[in-house]
């Protein structure tokens, strides 16, 4: 989403908020590397019914848009981990107000998810 402000193609911050985190599963993805620094396994295993193939396609979609960091250590076998940026850590406060809209507006919604 990375783009000059002559050339955004978006009418409102909204749009270009929704650009950046709209994928099927990257809030989710945002914030379980919040809790700390996953592994793509360990995304894999959270995020059920993902393939690896989406769940490599979004990862890299939120680290060109600088939501997220991926350290690779050299080691053998090679170990990837993922955290947030400053950009992305800016944004859990919001997934949490969501979470809240969520459970006091959407009750039907939130007892489906538990």
């Amino acid at each position: 989403m990375k783009r000059t402000k002559e050339k955004c193609p978006y009418h409102c911050e909204i749009e270009a908020a929704f650009a950046v985190i709209g994928g099927k599963r990257k809030a989710r993805i945002i914030s379980h590397i919040g809790d700390g620094k996953p592994r793509f396994n360990q995304l894999r295993d959270i995020l059920e019914n993902v393939s690896p193939r989406m769940l490599a396609k979004q990862l890299r979609e939120l680290e060109e848009d600088g939501l997220v960091i991926r350290k690779m250590h050299r080691e053998i076998p090679p170990r990837v981990e993922y955290e947030l940026t400053k950009t992305g850590r800016a944004f859990i406060p919001i997934l949490d107000n969501i979470s809240d809209w969520v459970i006091e507006y959407c009750p039907d919604a939130a007892q489906k998810i538990e």
